[in-house]
């Protein structure tokens, strides 16, 4: 009898321990991290009736983007396009790509990672407010916040790096333009930033430096 319960005991845990394998957790970061719809990248409006359309408008509905609008304008603004050379959507000298966009919803703080399509949460916070020095970031559902990282360019003087972090940011902003021109929404890129505040909100490394932010949304109603 005692040879039956012990056999029956082990039996029971070989079992158990069968079906309850140990599972890897994922670190809190990882498992919050938004993996984005994969950009749709036909249709649109032509290139010249975007051109015609392109402009900057200052008012904006507080209506969120869908995940699948943000992740084409993302890809739009500094995706991937061809992925056998990891090279994007926008140029950058010597593909030093050393630009990071960051973005700042309602929800929080977000980087663009491109490799991914995901969104890789910063902070929790929304600090939209603190994108620009004019009333209507606040409310925006979206401001894009275009960083340098001068750490990325391995050789020039600070000015040289400015100015190609300046540039390369410009690509970025126009790709943005267009995709807005081709959506039907609003866009403008501002300059009017308390850059050294957000930074520290952002808290972004020294090397890293805030070039422009521009909101996003839909026209208001």
């Amino acid at each position: 009898m005692k040879q039956l319960l012990y056999f029956v005991l082990i039996t029971i845990l070989a079992v158990s321990s069968f079906l309850f394998i140990p599972v890897q957790r994922l670190t809190a970061q990882e498992q919050s991290i938004i993996i984005l719809p994969a950009p749709q990248t036909d249709g649109g409006k032509p290139l010249m009736l975007c051109l015609k359309l392109r402009q900057s408008n200052r008012q904006f509905s507080s209506e969120k983007l869908s995940l699948q609008t943000l992740s084409n304008l993302l890809w739009a603004a500094y995706g991937i396009n061809r992925p056998d050379s990891g090279k994007r959507t926008a140029p950058s000298a010597v593909n030093w790509q050393n630009i990071d966009l960051y973005v700042a919803t309602a929800d929080g703080l977000f980087l663009y990672d491109a490799k991914q399509n995901a969104l890789i949460p910063i902070l929790k916070e929304d600090i939209r407010a603190l994108c620009g020095t004019q009333d209507f970031v606040k409310s925006a559902p979206l401001n894009l916040i275009y960083v340098g990282d001068y750490a990325r360019i391995p050789r020039g003087t600070e000015a040289d790096k400015l100015f190609y972090s300046a540039a390369h940011t410009g690509f970025i902003s126009q790709n943005v333009y267009l995709f807005c021109a081709s959506e039907g929404l609003n866009t403008v890129v501002r300059a009017s930033i308390n850059k050294e505040e957000l930074a520290k909100a952002m808290k972004l490394r020294p090397e890293q430096h805030i070039i422009l932010s521009q909101t996003v949304g839909y026209p208001p109603k």
